[in-house]
């Protein structure tokens, strides 16, 4: 019988890739969901039965147990960009992946990849940032076999970075960006994909990875770089970080007196921390070179799903080739 991984977070953004991916390779797929019935779509990654969404709750020790029986590997992909009711930094990112570890461990699964992100620091005062740091020690505390991805800002189609800055090409003349000079490296969501997969098959020695672009580019360059994917001219003005936290402050405060109905996941205090310290690979940290991966750059993706922010959408190419036609 085919092996079996259990994805936990396995629709999201970054989860729904690597089940495709584990798919392909010939692997029973489990999803492990809050709602499974939002994520029948995966079923279509592969054969008939291949991918199963599963209902679990990484806060329950049974749920968790249940989801992970029989796995030959765990891929924990959760994430969440803000605190929405009992799903906190603290219950996800650290008691949650805890949970996963531990259980784990207990129940003798082969392989664990862990995905955290870069620039993750225990000491920081933002949750979201000591958050992930606190869940990579607990997972290493029980697993200290498991592969750990810390990758950069990611990109590909349905991502919250390219795509809300693309959004806001629309609003109007000026687009103002957080952290104009702050230095990242966007970094391809298959490429991060396929590092979990090397992980959970077996193809990646256990460790921590650094996964970056092979671009180092500043917020003002991801700025521009959307501009000329959605054919747009636009004022890019830098935004003071007393000026951006001000915005946190006043959209925090309408989700809280909705009572939850507004989730601010627009512009967070814990985003702004993010974008005031370098989001690089460390010189000496292993990452896609030990995983034999060649990364894949943002301008030679994001066009492919940025079109329809352009002016005319998908017509704009068009529109563009017929200036150029001559009258004999």
């Amino acid at each position: 019988m085919a092996k079996l991984v259990t994805i936990f977070g396995g629709s999201g953004f970054l989860g729904r890739h690597v089940a495709r991916l584990m798919a392909k390779q010939g692997w029973r797929v489990r999803i492990a969901v809050r709602r499974p019935d939002e994520a029948l779509f995966t079923r279509t990654y592969g054969s008939v039965g291949q991918v199963q969404p599963v209902l679990c709750n990484i806060r329950d020790d049974l749920s968790v147990r249940a989801a992970m029986t029989g796995a030959d590997a765990v891929v924990n992909c959760v994430n969440i960009l803000a605190p929405k009711g009992k799903s906190t930094f603290k219950s996800v990112f650290e008691e949650g992946a805890e949970r996963i570890a531990r259980l784990s461990a207990e129940m003798g699964v082969a392989r664990v990849v862990h995905v955290s992100g870069l620039g993750v620091d225990a000491e920081s005062d933002s949750p979201y940032i000591a958050g992930k740091a606190r869940g990579e020690a607990a997972v290493l505390r029980h697993r200290p076999d498991a592969v750990i991805l810390r990758p950069s800002v990611m990109f590909g189609p349905g991502d919250s970075f390219y795509n809300r800055f693309a959004s806001m090409t629309r609003l109007g003349p000026i687009l103002p960006v957080v952290g104009a000079k702050t230095r990242m490296q966007p970094v391809f969501v298959d490429d991060v994909a396929m590092a979990a997969v090397k992980g959970a098959t077996g193809e990646a020695a256990p460790g921590i990875y650094e996964l970056g672009g092979p671009d180092v580019v500043t917020v003002k360059d991801v700025a521009d770089q959307v501009l000329r994917a959605t054919m747009r001219r636009r004022g890019v003005i830098g935004l003071p970080f007393w000026a951006a936290n001000l915005g946190a402050r006043i959209l925090g405060v309408l989700q809280f007196v909705t009572g939850g109905l507004f989730t601010n996941s627009l512009l967070t205090r814990d985003q702004i921390a993010l974008l005031r310290k370098d989001n690089v690979v460390a010189p000496d940290a292993m990452g896609f070179e030990e995983l034999g991966i060649q990364p894949v750059a943002a301008e030679a993706v994001i066009e492919d799903y940025l079109w329809r922010f352009r002016p005319s959408g998908q017509y704009d190419a068009i529109k563009q080739s017929a200036k150029n036609l001559r009258a004999d």
